[in-house]
């Protein structure tokens, strides 16, 4: 049985309070709490701003550095997620003050949820953020009002997971991490699931986001079916580690995709057999064979390194069992080759998502999607939409090869 959740009393008291009030028997009840709530909190933010404007709280009878004084309110309505607020605006005699959490003339105050999300989606626990909001805007929120707000795009997840996709990908990067969920009273490990698409003009996107409590072409498998009813038609490449069976999985959906394994899963692979000490000769000589300016002389620098390491044959083996996807990679240009030998863009979304899950198990599935996809909007963010670098060599690459620019062509303007 799972550990009981500690609650801070101040949290558990106003939640108390909510349900003593209010007694709201459905989400649109709790909605309208939030709404009343949520005005005395925006009045307490201007009443806080307005104190370390004039140097003074209300109320204060001492003597004051100032001549300016309050100035009684304006009636005020704000536009949030939960609806519309009434409020009442602090003034000062002279006019002279400029809220920054409300400022003059705003009535739209959905940015402050804005900023709660973007918290949320940068890894910070609800706690947290609650506390962050208090020492910046001075005051109160609770973890279960963040959890709320972050609620509220769980409708945007499932819209964003199942729209419509490209009918065609150069290039997909496939990968799977794990992370924890409580489920069941026990906490369990789940594979997560991602592939990462280039378009016809070299643009990055997420595909998807998909949960399984294990990794396996099964599954896979589903998930390419999926990309095809989803619209995809064709791609030119997929990048994979080495789950078995994935690569007959993907070309039952695909037939005419090439499946790359990722070299440097290959290296980690049979580095396994070698001693520390020799890694780096190891790897350099390994370098030499995949990095080859043509097959010729990369089948030579294979020779060479069958011989150099014949007393450790379990990390030869590795190479000579996977030799066709280090073959396959002198089919293409060395642009190309740069894009598909390796998961490393894949690796680098996963280990985005690894910062923001790192700090423990999940209540539930939607906790962990809707984390995960704020953080894709932040990937999305940091790639604006723009090509991957070397892209027009890579179109230039595809372009000699007669089969794969006709299927690129007959999609590009899409």
């Amino acid at each position: 049985m799972g550990k009981k959740i500690k609650r801070d009393p101040k949290a558990v008291a106003l939640a108390e309070a909510i349900l003593e009030q209010y007694q709201p028997e459905t989400k649109e009840d709790v909605q309208d709490a939030m709404k009343d709530i949520f005005g005395p909190i925006f009045e307490a933010m201007l009443q806080g701003e307005m104190n370390a404007h004039l140097g003074y709280e209300s109320n204060n009878h001492s003597y004051k550095a100032t001549q300016n004084r309050r100035n009684g309110y304006t009636n005020k309505t704000l536009k949030t997620t939960y609806g519309e607020i009434p409020i009442n605006a602090p003034r000062d005699r002279d006019g002279t003050f400029e809220p920054m959490a409300i400022p003059k003339r705003t009535k739209d105050v959905s940015g402050i949820e804005d900023k709660v999300l973007s918290m949320y989606a940068k890894g910070m626990s609800q706690r947290d953020i609650a506390s962050t909001i208090e020492d910046i805007y001075g005051f109160n929120i609770s973890a279960e009002t963040v959890s709320e707000i972050t609620d509220k795009i769980i409708e945007e997840v499932t819209e964003w997971q199942n729209r419509p996709l490209k009918k065609f990908y150069a290039f997909l990067f496939v990968d799977c991490m794990y992370v924890s969920i409580k489920k069941d009273y026990e906490t369990k490990e789940h594979a997560v699931y991602t592939i990462l698409g280039y378009d016809a003009n070299g643009k990055k996107d997420i595909l998807g986001i998909w949960l399984n409590e294990t990794e396996s072409k099964h599954n896979w498998m589903q998930i390419f079916d999926e990309l095809k009813a989803r619209g995809v038609e064709d791609i030119l490449f997929i990048s994979m580690d080495g789950v078995s069976g994935l690569e007959e999985g993907a070309k039952a959906i695909f037939k005419n995709v090439v499946v790359q394994r990722c070299i440097v899963h290959l290296i980690r692979n049979s580095i396994k057999y070698v001693p520390n000490k020799s890694y780096k000769i190891f790897t350099a000589q390994l370098r030499k064979i995949y990095g080859a300016p043509s097959l010729k002389a990369a089948e030579a620098e294979f020779e060479k390194f069958k011989q150099a390491w014949k007393e450790y044959p379990g990390a030869v083996d590795v190479w000579v069992r996977n030799w066709k996807h280090v073959e396959q990679l002198f089919n293409y240009g060395s642009a190309i080759r740069k894009v598909m030998y390796t998961t490393n863009a894949i690796e680098s979304v996963n280990s985005s998502f690894r910062k923001v899950t790192k700090r423990g198990s999940f209540p539930n599935e939607n906790s962990l999607f809707k984390l995960l996809y704020l953080r894709v909007t932040e990937l999305y963010k940091k790639w604006k939409d723009r090509p991957i670098s070397n892209w027009a060599m890579v179109r230039n690459q595809i372009a000699m090869n007669p089969e794969m620019q006709a299927r690129i062509t007959k999609y590009e303007n899409i």
